[in-house]
């Protein structure tokens, strides 16, 4: 059995940069199976939606685990070698804002376990950083979070991507 690369791929880029198909692109060019950690949570037809679209692209040899706080967990119950997928670190970050949790302490948590990954592990997130200043206290302290996420994640990387238009451009 061929031993599996451990690297951290972390693809960052706008809505429908073409962030995920990218992603799932490169992961399977790994041999099966592929996890996605998937952190969505469905509150809404419209997000019930863009998961399912999410879901029907990948067919078998994937498995998928739910972890819309947990990611720690959720990595530590994959096996070594085996190639992680995790979508998205924006929603993550989301979630647990939304959940008024300490967003250093776990995204500190996190950036640590990734730091050091078992297999070839991909991340996906969301650049926020490229517009206007938000014009109310929670979307900028969530703007600012999610840059000093990216920036941390992007600093354990191994390579980072920046997606345009559906155009991997290396970062790092």
């Amino acid at each position: 059995m061929a031993v599996l690369p451990e690297k951290l791929t972390f693809l960052l880029g706008g809505a429908r940069s073409g962030k995920s198909a990218h992603a799932e692109q490169r992961i399977t060019q790994f041999p099966a199976p592929w996890t996605y950690i998937a952190t969505a949570q469905a509150y809404d037809e419209e997000m019930r939606e863009r998961i399912s679209i999410h879901q029907s692209r990948r067919g078998d040899g994937w498995r998928t685990l739910d972890a819309p706080l947990d990611l720690v967990a959720a990595l530590d119950s994959v096996a070594d070698g085996e190639p992680v997928l995790i979508d998205c670190l924006t929603l993550w970050l989301t979630n647990h804002m939304l959940a008024e949790h300490d967003v250093e302490a776990e995204s500190a948590r996190l950036v640590d376990v990734l730091s050091r990954p078992r297999g070839p592990w991909f991340v996906v997130a969301n650049e926020v950083g490229l517009g206007i200043v938000p014009d109310n206290a929670l979307a900028r302290r969530f703007r600012d979070a999610a840059g000093r996420l990216n920036q941390r994640v992007a600093a354990a990387a191994d390579e980072v991507l920046f997606m345009v238009a559906g155009l991997p451009m290396k970062v790092k």
